[in-house]
């Protein structure tokens, strides 16, 4: 009976997280009179009260075309995040996958310290990090640039805490026949490291296209110039007065995260299962 009723209480938590989602993709297909109607007393159009209905009463796709076919600086951002994205997960999966496997197979002095100060580097907020970071950027003459972004996401350590813990499950006496055959360091790693450790490379990559497709802080302290914004830049600064087209922009930017999500959603629970194991 308990059990019972602890689902349905998840369920019904479950619903209200995702009423916002459904809020919005619906609300892309309401008309502009409707939007107007509801949230007039948000945007400060009129006055008294938002009245909400959650299904669309005259559905209409305008907003969509509108925004597909006569908005050309929404591709110029939503390619600036694909940009953006892509080649941060890139530049991790180069650097972050042989580090990881070094901390798990190789044994050197001072190991378990650069390790620690791995996970508190991963710790840090990025209001911590953002001065440092502004610092060394200009001095490299890189600010309102798109590396200026890309550069410090892809030496992250934490895609490097998680490929580490799935380097950790490849059995010991697996590498040291490895090596015995006669088999490189390279030869290991691309042969047995990365197939066998690949839910934590994926969860790696699937947490961190969610987070870069959505990052805000970072384009917002180093990018000024608008044609270079990502589209979490782009969307807030859609005049109220459109926020058919802001529904609709919100939509399409939500596409993708949810496939990503769904596709790699197997390998996220057991990178994450992976990254709970003891030292």
């Amino acid at each position: 009976m308990r059990m019972k009723i602890f689902r349905i209480f998840l369920f019904i938590v479950g619903i209200l997280i995702c009423l916002p989602v459904l809020a919005v993709v619906l609300g892309a297909f309401k008309s502009s009179r409707e939007l107007l109607d509801a949230l007039g007393a948000v945007i400060g159009v009129t006055g008294g009260k938002v009245n909400w209905h959650l299904l669309p009463l005259y559905p209409t796709g305008k907003h969509l075309v509108n925004l597909l076919f006569y908005t050309p600086e929404f591709f110029t951002v939503f390619w600036n995040s694909v940009k953006i994205a892509g080649c941060i997960l890139a530049g991790q999966m180069f650097v972050a996958i042989p580090a990881a496997w070094a901390f798990a197979k190789f044994s050197f002095r001072g190991r378990r310290a650069l390790y620690i100060s791995y996970v508190i580097l991963m710790m840090m907020p990025f209001s911590v990090m953002m001065l440092p970071s502004y610092l060394v950027l200009n001095g490299m003459k890189l600010m309102d640039t798109h590396l200026a972004v890309i550069l410090p996401a892809v030496f992250s350590t934490f895609p490097v805490f998680l490929m580490y813990r799935s380097f950790c499950a490849v059995p010991r006496e697996l590498y040291e026949a490895a090596k015995i055959d006669g088999a490189g360091e390279w030869q290991i790693l691309f042969r047995i490291g990365i197939p066998l450790g690949s839910p934590g490379i994926l969860s790696a990559l699937v947490l961190g296209f969610l987070e870069y497709w959505n990052m805000v802080e970072q384009p917002l302290a180093f990018l000024k110039d608008p044609s270079l914004w990502p589209l979490s830049l782009y969307l807030p600064e859609i005049d109220p007065a459109h926020a058919g087209m802001a529904f609709a922009a919100s939509l399409i930017t939500l596409i993708p995260a949810i496939f990503v999500f769904f596709m790699g959603q197997d390998y996220l629970e057991q990178g994450i299962a992976a990254s709970g194991m003891k030292e």
